[in-house]
């Protein structure tokens, strides 16, 4: 594919759970996770997606990589509608759509050894026999910074960061374009936080991969990000590139969680962050227009008119936030 041009093409996607009850199990209503949701990747960078427990970013990934499927919406990658896409379609593009869990221990087999976990899959697939598996799955731990040696010993015999790297290696071992990681880093020390951040950092600039980088705070999605979209109850309320968006932050979700990232400075710390209003609210009674203004603390009456639409703070710039109020300030 050419330069800037998304390998990744989300377009009004809509997840929502059914809530049942009663004797008889019936829908009583539903969960409403993903709402609406709209962006594109470009192959090679990364998006970092960002947000609170429960907003639905984990579910975003889940569908892109076809765990599930989705209410509605289109996911196109490199063309193929994955929502409609069939088995055989979807077998061909398989290996390219990867994902790395938070859990790296749900996510291995603790009743394999680490060389079953990572020669079985591309045995299945047929990038590699058995004969070459061996030089394939040191050449892999090589890769994510793990000993030869590695491949002979079960998850649990390894430490946390040393296992996410083997699930790493694991997402790897199928030659994946495009790769999920579902806050990797969000169950590890700091320390460890830090170099599992610069290995997903080399392997794109090596491999040339396509990352969509959920995570719960903007520190360690900026570290890793070229683009940033910030997730609330559902729906994308602001997306830019990284700089911008720590730069000028517009929506007031958005600069309370710039205010929450530490500032190891004392000169520049301050106490005039955002003080957000009450709790966040559930995805089943989400409000029709702006999710946002049961707490935004800029709300006025004609807050409850508006929607929840991405449009660019002024013409041209790509910029986007569902804020009128910031909207109308930029112009």
């Amino acid at each position: 594919m050419s330069e800037h041009t998304p390998i990744l093409q989300v377009e009004r996607l809509c997840v929502h759970y059914p809530i049942k009850g009663g004797f008889l199990s019936r829908v009583t209503g539903h969960v409403h996770a993903v709402d609406d949701v709209s962006f594109s990747i470009e192959e090679g960078t990364t998006l970092g997606l960002v947000g609170e427990s429960g907003c639905g970013k984990s579910t975003i990934g889940r569908q892109i990589v076809r765990l599930e499927k989705p209410t509605s919406g289109s996911i196109r990658y490199k063309g193929l509608e994955l929502t409609t896409a069939s088995n055989e379609e979807l077998k061909q593009v398989r290996t390219d759509l990867q994902m790395v869990f938070q859990d790296s221990y749900s996510s291995l087999n603790p009743q394999k050894h680490i060389f079953q976990i990572l020669s079985d899959p591309m045995i299945y697939h047929g990038l590699a026999t058995r004969s070459t598996a061996e030089a394939e799955v040191d050449r892999l731990l090589d890769m994510v910074g793990m000993p030869k040696s590695a491949k002979n010993r079960y998850p649990h015999e390894f430490s946390g960061g040393q296992r996410q790297r083997i699930a790493i290696a694991k997402a790897l071992s199928l030659h994946p374009k495009l790769i999920v990681c579902d806050e990797p880093v969000s169950a590890l020390d700091v320390s460890i936080q830090a170099q599992i951040l610069n290995l997903f950092r080399s392997l794109q600039q090596e491999l040339g991969l396509t990352y969509l980088f959920i995570g719960h705070g903007l520190g360690a999605v900026n570290y890793v990000s070229q683009r940033i979209a910030v997730m609330y109850l559902g729906q994308i309320i602001e997306i830019a590139d990284a700089k911008e968006l720590f730069r000028n932050p517009v929506h007031p979700y958005t600069r309370a969680l710039c205010d929450a990232v530490p500032t190891p400075d004392p000169a520049v710390r301050g106490n005039d962050g955002i003080t957000l209003r009450s709790e966040a609210i559930s995805p089943v009674d989400a409000p029709k227009g702006c999710r946002f203004l049961p707490r935004c603390p800029f709300a006025t009456e004609e807050c409850n008119h508006y929607t929840g639409e991405l449009r660019p703070l002024f013409e041209g710039s790509n910029h986007l936030t569902t804020c009128r109020r910031a909207e109308k300030e930029a112009n």
